[in-house]
């Protein structure tokens, strides 16, 4: 481990925390309203395993994290409630370098794994007073959680960490089981995008927030707001906007979660992309045993298409679809995940058909019709979670740690992702 300048600690160290969770509720973005609290939960119990913390004095409702390259401390909560929250920090730069923070949920993970729920908290500005930061969707399943808050780059007085519920998890009420042994398929549900303003409410809902999700992605995904998502010239446009309502990007994920989910079936829609470095488009699906980043990848995960701008020629429009599967037993965080890419022509200005044919036996993935991907290991739960419930998600990150790989462009100001339809077949 590595040894950190130890300033005084005290043997006995204690600092209330309130962490609180509240009723649904809309992001900062959309009310104006706090959230009513629901529950107030006080942890006392923090550990000092890299000794970099110190008590203000008798009394002082702060500490101090002072790290040389990077500190931490740890402790415990006990969420109320699965769902989406906002994260909290009121925190205090002490000296002249300005520290980001960090949280890390589930640091007890069998498999070693670091999730960052919060991808990078910045100040803002300079200032010898106490600023919040915050980060907007972190994902918290019900029960203990072992947290980490991190501290880089600078010296951090800590006064209070908080949780505060956005949006509860909502359960599917409907789930479509796709018969697969017939000749022919045929459209058993669809949206077809046609008229204007926001997306099918009885179809989609949206996923909230600038946490990150998981690849230190900067966009803020917006709920119900036309600019990011709506319906145009029958088509969905999910758009990313650069420096918008205070963020570095804003841009739009919808997914069929809690609305209706799929077992089997053809799953397949028509799209364009966009070309511009930086970008990272996806149609795909994720299980809905999905609660909190400990959830991933044994719930499952099917891409039916994933595009980076950074492959594409931004003359022509080529580019390159990749088609994927993660679980238990391969993910790319293993190196392992089963994978293929096809070169396609004009993906930004020519609609292409994207689809998977996922049935009991395996799951192969095409464009235009032609296949290019197969995946057939059915044994167990950690190669096979595809028998359970998969929704639908379409969204457009920005950046990131594969969509930024080679950085964001800085002449683009927009990007569009154009969705003509979605549909599930079953065969008949």
């Amino acid at each position: 481990m590595h040894t950190l300048n130890i300033r005084t600690l005290f043997s006995l160290l204690a600092l209330s925390l309130v962490l609180v969770a509240c009723k649904e509720s809309t992001p900062k973005e959309v009310v104006e309203t706090a959230p009513t609290p629901m529950v107030k939960l006080v942890a006392t119990s923090f550990t000092d395993q890299s000794g970099n913390f110190e008590k203000m004095g008798e009394g002082a409702d702060a500490v101090v994290v002072a790290p040389e390259e990077a500190g931490w401390i740890s402790f415990e909560i006990n969420v109320p409630e699965a769902g989406r929250y906002r994260t909290e920090v009121i925190v205090q730069a002490e000296g002249d370098s300005l520290p980001e923070l960090w949280v890390e949920d589930h640091v007890d993970n069998k498999d070693g794994r670091t999730y960052n729920i919060t991808s990078s908290m910045k100040f803002a500005q300079s200032s010898a007073d106490f600023q919040t930061l915050s980060k907007d969707g972190t994902p918290l399943n019900a029960g203990v959680h072992q947290i980490k808050l991190h501290v880089g780059k600078g010296i951090a007085k800590l006064k209070e960490l908080s949780f505060t519920l956005l949006k509860a998890h909502q359960l599917t009420p409907k789930i479509m089981t796709q018969e697969t042994s017939g000749q022919n398929w045929e459209v058993v549900w669809a949206d077809e995008f046609e008229g204007t303003g926001l997306p099918d409410s009885t179809k989609w809902t949206y996923d909230i927030g600038n946490w990150g999700w998981g690849n230190n992605e900067p966009q803020y995904y917006t709920v119900g707001r036309s600019e990011n998502a709506r319906l145009e010239d029958g088509n969905l446009i999910i758009e990313a906007i650069r420096n918008d309502m205070g963020h570095e990007w804003t841009s739009a994920r919808i997914t069929t979660r809690g609305k209706v989910s799929f077992v089997y079936g053809k799953i397949e829609f028509r799209a364009k992309v966009p070309a511009e470095r930086g970008n990272w488009a996806a149609g795909w699906t994720l299980g809905d045993d999905y609660r909190d980043e400990l959830s991933w990848p044994y719930c499952g995960e099917i891409d039916i298409l994933e595009s980076v701008g950074y492959e594409m020629n931004d003359t022509t429009g080529d580019g390159v679809a990749h088609a994927s599967v993660h679980c238990g037993k391969y993910y790319f965080k293993l190196g392992n995940q089963p994978t293929a890419i096809l070169p396609v022509k004009n993906m930004e200005k020519e609609f292409h058909t994207y689809a998977v044919e996922w049935t009991p036996a395996g799951i192969d993935g095409f464009v235009d019709g032609e296949k290019y991907f197969s995946y057939n290991d059915t044994e167990g739960d950690l190669a096979w979670p595809f028998g359970k419930a998969q929704n639908i998600i379409l969204n457009l990150a920005m950046g990131g740690g594969w969509g930024g790989l080679k950085g964001i462009d800085p002449t683009i100001e927009r990007q569009k992702f154009i969705i003509d339809y979605v549909r599930v077949y079953a065969r008949k």
